[in-house]
């Protein structure tokens, strides 16, 4: 799924605001996750899963980061998420729709903290970018 020049351009503005909030919008959507789809809770037995823990914050920060990389290397998204793709079909070994999952949960947080400008465009540039992002880190389970 290729991004357009104008894509690109949506995903980075948005992310530019977006990352001095990463963290807090990581955990946001952590809890989307875990309230909207419960069954996501199984891979993380470990977390303390209440709302704001220093778990659920630390691997909010996480995602986010990776995403922050996605961003950054948006021409290669492949190359710069593949040690992630591989880390979670082979070591965590995390159901493939989940990345989805989580991916809707992140549109929901960044459209609901930035609403004038997620736009029609910038929301269909960051559901296109996000669904890359999945695509890329389920490659590893075919």
């Amino acid at each position: 799924m290729t991004l357009t020049q104008a894509e690109k351009a949506a995903v980075v503005t948005i992310w530019a605001k977006v990352a001095t909030q990463a963290d807090a919008i990581g955990a946001e959507s952590l809890e989307r996750l875990f309230s909207s789809y419960p069954q996501t809770k199984t891979y993380f037995p470990h977390f303390d899963l209440s709302q704001g823990s220093a778990q659920l914050r630390a691997h909010g920060s996480k995602v986010m980061n990776a995403i922050g990389e996605a961003v950054k290397n948006i021409d290669d998204i492949r190359g710069t998420l593949a040690k992630l793709s591989e880390l979670h079909a082979y070591i965590l070994r995390v159901d493939p729709v989940n990345f989805r999952l989580l991916s809707h949960c992140i549109l929901c947080s960044v459209a609901a903290r930035y609403p004038s400008d997620f736009t029609p465009e910038a929301h269909a540039a960051w559901d296109k970018f996000l669904s890359s992002v999945s695509s890329v880190l389920t490659e590893k389970y075919r």
